[in-house]
């Protein structure tokens, strides 16, 4: 056929059907009547005209190029500026059945004509790519930045093992039997002695306010008890909102307790006549009876624990991610110079911006508080309103996090970003997992400046222990700096200008 027999050529790059005609790519050694004499029919038959080479036929010169590695040097491609390499195109005439009535079978197809390498392009999109990471300085922070965040967390600050677990003794014998049992407990690596107390007032308050998570009270008839041979019983008071630091306080205040009547015992090994002490029906007992008592949540169950603390890790996730997109979005989609040239003032601006997602947040915040007591069957022990007003309180500070991300942040892609690098912290350092006395001290000092941590105190003291105002004073204060701090910062960033 005409169209092989043009393909068969010597000199020619490529040859294809155009319709009624056929556009030939060839040579520049070749001239017309190398064509017209390709054709064997009648006179006239084939009539040839050079044309200016198109887009696609650059595509495919180049593409070609490529592949064959530029070995071919005596090709004319078609992209220089100072030379054009003329396209021929051949039109036959009516009566020839050769050129336009070709069969389908008689073509090459063109993935084999065209097969580009394994590696083709490999170098050329490389290049780009690290050419896009170089101009996304947040893309090198979040790569580098989240692998060493993560690493130093998990190995350095996180430790699974419970130690100096606070506690406080109240000490109604005072004599040295008494001062024996209360340095055996601050002798230990579980407890530590964290303040003296003196009444029963201060003892509760240690325990509602969250500062103590055991309290051993030893009886004032404790030294004579032991004296006359008698079994006397400590009550060890433990918080139990905490699974994990209860279950330990648990086993190692009665392995105290067990060790400490064993001690006592040695001396009365010689002379099995004797035994060290008798129960209240004169049997032989163990001289220290350890009586623990679970308050808060008796059963050890650990959604008392991780739900309520679950309900300040989502009301900051969900006004982060909206606040921070919100922003970002219009930037994105250049709404916001829309908006930075109206008569809007900046106050204005960012409050009805932030309104809508406060109410947002607020509403989230009863749905979630509602599946807590009616799901998990959490009751709230507290002051329902001091939870909503200082959960109102944490909403802002939320809210302020996510315009804070917004000022630094231009895609939304970043906005996800130092979302993330927001929240891997708040869920790790905060004492939503992890007790925070069982970090190292810089780490435990790190985690005073994130605000869910405040938060969490004031949701498990009022939930779990029924704490007020005045004995979360410490924790308000915290959490109300933080937002001062926040919002004060995002103010200052967030400008009326595109900058």
């Amino acid at each position: 056929t005409l169209l092989s027999a043009f393909r068969d050529m010597q000199g020619v790059r490529d040859a294809t059907l155009f319709g009624q005609t056929i556009h030939i790519l060839a040579d520049q050694s070749l001239s017309e009547d190398d064509f017209v004499n390709q054709e064997s029919g009648e006179p006239g038959s084939v009539q040839v005209r050079p044309i200016t080479p198109s887009l696609e036929d650059v595509f495919v010169t180049l593409s070609r190029a490529e592949e064959l590695n530029h070995q071919d040097t005596s090709v004319s491609t078609t992209m220089t500026a100072s030379q054009k390499q003329p396209e021929k195109e051949v039109q036959a005439s009516p009566g020839d059945e050769s050129a336009p009535e070709q069969k389908p079978s008689a073509r090459r197809p063109a993935a084999e004509r065209h097969t580009p390498g394994i590696m083709a392009g490999f170098w050329a999109i490389l290049v780009k790519e690290f050419s896009h990471v170089r101009r996304e300085p947040s893309t090198l922070l979040f790569v580098f930045a989240v692998p060493v965040l993560q690493t130093l967390i998990f190995g350095f600050a996180i430790d699974t093992q419970i130690e100096k677990i606070p506690t406080v003794i109240f000490n109604l014998d005072g004599r040295a039997s008494s001062r024996e049992l209360q340095d055996a407990f601050a002798n230990t690596r579980t407890f530590q002695i964290i303040e003296p107390v003196y009444n029963h007032e201060d003892f509760r308050n240690a325990f509602e306010s969250g500062r103590a998570k055991v309290g051993v009270t030893i009886p004032p008839d404790y030294s004579d008890r032991l004296l006359k041979g008698e079994q006397v019983a400590v009550q060890v008071l433990i918080d139990g909102s905490d699974s994990q630091v209860a279950t330990t306080a648990l086993n190692a205040s009665n392995l105290l307790g067990f060790n400490l009547s064993t001690s006592m015992t040695k001396s009365f090994a010689e002379n099995l006549n004797v035994v060290p002490a008798r129960d209240a029906e004169g049997q032989p007992a163990l001289p220290v009876e350890i009586r623990p008592r679970l308050l808060y949540n008796p059963d050890l169950d650990s959604s008392h624990f991780f739900v309520p603390g679950l309900v300040g890790i989502i009301l900051q996730l969900v006004t982060l991610f909206l606040t921070s997109f919100a922003i970002v979005r219009e930037r994105e989609l250049g709404t916001l110079e829309q908006l930075f040239v109206t008569p809007v003032s900046k106050s204005g601006l960012l409050l009805g911006k932030l309104a809508p997602y406060a109410l947002i947040g607020f509403v989230e915040t009863l749905i979630v508080l509602t599946l807590m007591v009616f799901f998990f069957g959490v009751p709230i022990h507290g002051s329902l309103w001091e939870l909503l007003l200082l959960a109102l309180l944490f909403l802002i500070c939320g809210l302020g996090l996510g315009m804070l991300v917004s000022t630094v942040a231009r895609t939304q892609l970043q906005a996800i970003q130092f979302a993330f690098l927001i929240m891997l912290p708040s869920v790790l350092l905060s004492g939503f997992m992890f007790p925070r006395s069982q970090m190292p001290l810089p780490i435990y000092l790190v985690t005073f400046i994130i605000p869910v941590t405040y938060f969490l105190e004031i949701l498990r003291g009022i939930v779990l222990r029924g704490a007020d105002l005045v004995d979360l004073l410490p924790y308000v204060s915290g959490l109300t700096l933080c937002c001062i701090a926040i919002i004060g910062i995002s103010l200052k960033r967030f400008q009326k200008q595109l900058s």
